[in-house]
């Protein structure tokens, strides 16, 4: 993989670690009684988050060398 390459990575990475943490936000305003969502939006939110989590999970073990290689 190309230094370029693996810049783009972490550009990607980090742009999903903000939309998650930005749902989390979310998630916890709603929770607190800040925000107003049902159930189903909540679901949703929440569904969204681990997406993205495993998106960038999976982008992060493409930069780590494989160590069984």
């Amino acid at each position: 993989m190309t230094e370029e390459q693996q810049t783009d990575l972490g550009i990607k990475i980090e742009e999903l670690k903000s939309e998650h943490r930005a749902l989390d936000k979310e998630l916890q305003d709603i929770v607190a009684g800040t925000g107003t969502a049902d159930q189903l939006m909540i679901k949703r939110l929440k569904k969204r988050k681990l997406v993205l989590k495993d998106a960038f999970t999976s982008l992060e073990s493409k930069l780590i060398p494989n160590l069984l290689a």
